[in-house]
Parts: structure tokens; sequence; C-alpha cells
């Protein structure tokens, strides 16, 4: 196996794997931590929802690849199969980690998660279900309707939970909640490839941890029922991969980039777009396949060398270099951090792509800081 593409591999599995081996046997609730702020009770009735979901919308192109090599087709399939376990243990009423979907708003969030994963590798993680975990899974998601998601990104939530009713063909599917995030994120464009959270503009990177992909991935189960869902998508794509060149940007040539704005614990999930557009092949002209893995690489072992990231049992604690409870915010718990495996969207590509086969480049700040002569970045008029 090609040897970053093994190691980004093996620190995936490492991150996920505490939370599916314990949920698979019904026993995440007793193994994971519920680290948070001291004076925030209430975590427990959702942190598990947060990881499992966050862990799938992660794994889950890899799941639905088709690796070269025995070995690691192999592994694929013992973890297609550990996901699945995990599902029906997560919706079955007699389970001690039967997940809540339908207490408080954050299950909103988690189960989007959860349904924008199940998407991403249908064919492992949909179709092989038996059929009483497939109802149960959708009444689980019909149970998220009791609650309004907030007009910000959580629109997104509401909306990628209809998409796998839809894809599931349950004749309820909502297309006004899909309509309404749709119409909302197009009014809240703010241009040059960035999208407000809401009407206002922030200066974080939930662009990349739920905006751009996640619409994107509502856009592509859903473009083909209206027409105007159609010319949204042809646009959206479009500022994603404007959008995707900018975070690649911000990647500095030692493999650090800003911690400004919210939620910074989920790590290297604020990469969350650039793995996506690259797992697409969605990337702006003159950027490679290979410079968007190299600076990937980079940050992902700048974070990965601050032992204390995890816990002595392997499970993530709050931080981004290593452990530093004081980042995490209100909303931040153990279950929360596990956003940080999008970053390895692009193992859904085999090693021969050109975003493993290609010979390492140099990426955007590396080759400038090192007196490239290269082109001026532009403005996106769209």
């Amino acid at each position: 196996m090609n040897p970053v593409r093994k190691y980004w591999l093996d620190n995936m599995l490492k991150i996920v794997t505490p939370v599916l081996d314990a949920l698979s046997q019904d026993n995440l609730r007793r193994e994971m931590p519920v680290e948070c702020q001291k004076e925030v009770t209430d975590r427990e009735n959702y942190t598990y929802l947060e990881a499992f979901g966050r862990v799938v919308t992660g794994i889950a192109p890899w799941l639905a690849g088709k690796p070269v090599s025995d070995e690691e087709e192999a592994l694929r399939q013992k973890y297609a199969a550990l996901v699945r376990r995990c599902i029906q243990v997560a919706v079955d009423p007699d389970a001690a980690d039967k997940m809540n979907f339908s207490d408080g708003d954050q299950p909103i969030v988690d189960a989007a998660f959860l349904a924008q994963g199940i998407l991403r590798a249908p064919k492992e993680l949909w179709d092989p279900l038996d059929d009483v975990t497939k109802q149960r899974l959708l009444d689980a998601m019909r149970q998220t309707r009791s609650r309004r998601p907030y007009k910000c990104n959580w629109l997104l939530f509401s909306a990628m939970i209809e998409c796998l009713l839809h894809h599931a063909g349950a004749p309820d599917w909502d297309p006004m909640r899909i309509d309404y995030a749709l119409l909302k994120h197009a009014e809240w464009y703010k241009g040059d490839g960035w999208y407000g959270d809401g009407d206002t503009f922030h200066l974080d990177y939930y662009n990349s941890f739920v905006i751009q992909p996640m619409l994107l991935d509502v856009l592509d189960e859903m473009r083909d029922e209206f027409e105007d869902w159609k010319e949204f998508a042809q646009a959206a794509r479009l500022r994603a991969a404007h959008y995707a060149a900018h975070l690649e940007q911000l990647i500095s040539p030692e493999g650090t980039y800003p911690l400004f704005g919210r939620s910074l614990t989920y790590r290297f999930g604020a990469f969350h777009a650039l793995a996506a557009e690259a797992y697409h092949h969605n990337l702006e002209e003159g950027m490679t396949p290979a410079q968007v893995r190299c600076a990937l690489t980079a940050v992902i072992q700048n974070i990965l060398s601050f032992e204390d990231m995890f816990d002595p049992d392997g499970w993530l604690q709050i931080g981004v270099c290593g452990h530093q409870p004081e980042m995490g915010e209100r909303y931040i718990s153990t279950g929360s951090l596990y956003l940080c495996s999008t970053v390895f969207l692009p193992l859904g590509l085999d090693e021969n792509d050109p975003f493993w086969s290609a010979p390492d480049a140099d990426w955007t700040m590396k080759k400038l800081w090192k007196g490239q002569n290269l082109r001026c970045g532009h403005a996106l008029d769209l």
C-alpha cells in the first residue's frame, strides 16, 4: 500500500475504532468518557450520537471505495460490517446504546451527519440493512422533525435528513424542508465562494465543517427533482472549488493553519470542504491533487504530533494542539470532536488515483515562501 495512504488509513482507523468497537458491542455509554465544560450537565444526552454520526460521515467514502490491495479490502469489509452493526444498535429500542433522536435540539445535527454518511456509501450502509433496522432508522430521522432548526447552517441538517428519507423512497419526504434550506443559503451567499452562516458573515470554518460539503451532498441527492435545484447545484459546485482553494492557501509552509472562530476542537475537520472537493475531483484549475494531499498530510502530522490528543484509552480529548479543555465551547463534548474524521474523505479514492499516485508537490504557501513566481489569486464573480 502507498505509505502515505497507509498513514492516513491507520490514523483514521485509530480515531474511529474506539467509537465503532464500543457501539457495536452496545457498550458506548459505558466506555466513552464525556468531557465538557464543568458547568454543562446535559451532554450525555447528545454526545453518543455526535460521536457516531460524525465518524460515519468521515469514514463513509472509504467504505464506498474499492481498494486495490487485498489487505485494505479486508479492512474495508470489516469496518463496513462494523458500521452496519452500529446502526442496528443505535436504533434498537432495547439496546443500552439506543440513541436519542427525539429530545433536545442537538440530535437534529447528528442525525444529519449520520444521514450524510449513509448517503456517502448507500450500497454499504443502507442497502444491506435488514428491513426492521431500515424502518427504525427512518423513524428515528422523522423524530427530529418535532423541533425547528435554527436559521443558520442548521437548515442543512433538516434538509439532509429529508434526503435520506427521499433516498429510501419514503413517501413523506418533505421538499419544503429542502427548498427552504437551499433558498436561504442562496440568499446568504456573500461572494467569492463564501456563504454566511445565517444573515451575517462569520469568520470561522463553518463553510468547511458543514455548509459547503452538506449543501453539495443535499444537491447531489436532490438536484434532479426541480430545475432550480439543478441550477443551484452548478453554481454551488464552482463556489465549493473556489472555497476549497482558499482553504488550501490557509495551510502554511510548515503545515499549520490559522486558528480562528468557533469549534476549533474539530481539529483537521476544518478541512472537510477541501477533502471533499479533492474526493469529488472538483479542484480549481492550477491546483493539483498531489499538492492537496501533501498539504493535508502536513496538517494531519502536526495535529497528531501532540500525544495528548487522545486519552490513555484512545478517546479524543478536547483541544487542537493536544489536550486544551478551555478551547471547548458549551456545546462541545467528547462526541463532538469526531468531526475531525472528515479530513480523510480522499481515502474513498483508490491508490491509483492521482491524489495518491502523483509525485509529491509543494502547496501554494510553500511555493510562494520559497520565492516561486506564481500567478495572483482571483475572486470568483458568481
